[in-house]
């Protein structure tokens, strides 16, 4: 593609996440912006797949460094089923569709350990405010506070924690005692879980900066998975 677009040409990302390294993070709209040279949106949302395709209601978010480009996108998604709402925020779409993956291993410990509803508000709670002091904090005004109560975020962080992969695994992982690369190919077909790899880029991260303690919940649900911390801690450490 690079080379052959118009010079008005507009992409938009619908990937769920960003690189993050001891070095820094990358946004992968940034990195389209960079190959192809042409501004790069980015979409998120609590979208499972198959009830989207099955039309049934849903939101999703719109994050835009320019707003006449977001408003272009939302006439191409928006449906009477698939509600676009567009924000000039395209750092916190992209931040809060790799954080909340994390918070979900975090209820999925809480699930395989029993815990009721009560539980999991409360690591979706803690969760949800470490996702956004993560944003405030690295990011600063380039990410809003408004961005975490929108599909992208809250809205996302809730399916996340109750019916997604990461949840699964993580679930299976205290109930089994199986390590994580087993559960991936028992469970998910060999393909790798998105939370557990964020939650070890964010405990690199904040280690080369010595912040593991400012994120109790991130850094517990790192310790369990990779350093043998017993699964009670979810609880016990945050």
């Amino acid at each position: 593609m690079k080379g052959h677009l118009a010079p008005n040409a507009r992409a938009i990302s619908l990937i769920k996440g960003l690189e993050i390294t001891a070095e820094g993070t990358r946004l992968f709209s940034e990195e389209i912006t960079r190959i192809l040279n042409i501004p790069c949106a980015a979409l998120s949302g609590a979208n499972i797949a198959n009830e989207v395709a099955m039309e049934k209601f849903c939101e999703s978010t719109i994050g835009c460094q320019n707003m006449e480009d977001g408003m272009v996108f939302k006439k191409l998604f928006n449906t009477p089923y698939f509600r676009i709402s567009v924000i000039q925020d395209h750092v916190g779409v992209q931040l809060c569709g790799a954080l909340k993956n994390v918070v979900a291993v975090g209820a999925g410990l809480s699930d395989g350990l029993g815990h009721g509803s009560n539980t999991k508000a409360a690591i979706i709670r803690l969760g949800l405010m470490e996702m956004r002091k993560f944003g405030q904090t690295f990011f600063g005004d380039a990410v809003q506070t408004e961005t975490f109560f929108e599909s992208c975020g809250a809205a996302d962080l809730i399916t996340t924690c109750n019916g997604g992969r990461n949840r699964k695994v993580a679930e299976a992982f205290v109930q089994t005692g199986k390590p994580i690369e087993q559960l991936e190919e028992e469970l998910l077909n060999g393909q790798k879980l998105q939370g557990t790899l964020t939650a070890q880029e964010v405990n690199e991260f904040l280690s080369a900066r010595s912040m593991q303690k400012e994120f109790p919940l991130f850094n517990t649900v790192y310790r369990i998975i990779y350093e043998g911390l017993s699964p009670e801690a979810i609880t016990a450490e945050i």
